[in-house]
């Protein structure tokens, strides 16, 4: 009875460690989640640069209320992507070499001439600059993120590419007006 209590008892104990918890699958992400990240990380680096300095220097409440509004998007935005990234062991920042980037288009960043130009301006002046450079950095930013929201794999990735899209054609469309 002993032997039988112990073989029972054996098997029972190898059952359970055959038994064990299936691993949870790695979010289903691809190559363009990870660039889309990696760049928009990228824009909003180069995009806080941009708006650090209006909040302190911009004349136009309009100008200084959209920069402001722009900042906390991006702060909260940069920290679901960082996160993601992180997760998916991903480096925070795409390849530096140019030829990485070759299948995604020719998108410009902001160089550090604009900002020093951007520096060397003021008043009326320094708010027209501002609205200039954000004018082209946010078209670079919503093609980076149509670009998610066609080849992405990710759906939480894809709707946020798709919130920033429209939101930041809602601000495009707002900086326009400032222009005119």
């Amino acid at each position: 009875m002993r032997r039988l209590f112990a073989a029972l008892l054996l098997v029972v104990s190898l059952a359970g460690c055959s038994a064990a918890e299936p691993a949870t699958p790695p979010p289903a992400f691809n190559a363009t989640d990870v660039m889309f990240l990696q760049m928009s990380l990228d824009y909003i680096r180069q995009g806080d640069q941009v708006v650090a300095t209006a909040e302190k220097r911009s004349v136009d409440p309009r100008v200084r209320a959209l920069v402001t509004e722009l900042r906390g998007q991006w702060q909260s935005e940069s920290g679901t992507m960082e996160r993601w990234l992180t997760g998916w062991q991903q480096p925070p920042s795409a390849d530096p070499d140019a030829g990485a980037h070759a299948g995604h288009g020719d998108l410009h960043s902001l160089r550090p001439a604009d900002l020093g130009d951007l520096e060397a301006t003021k008043g009326a002046d320094f708010d027209r600059t501002v609205v200039s450079l954000l004018l082209g950095h946010l078209h670079n930013c919503v093609e980076v993120s149509r670009m998610e929201a066609t080849g992405g794999q990710y759906p939480p990735a894809r709707k946020l590419a798709e919130t920033m899209t429209t939101t930041r054609q809602d601000q495009i469309q707002r900086l326009l007006a400032l222009a005119a």
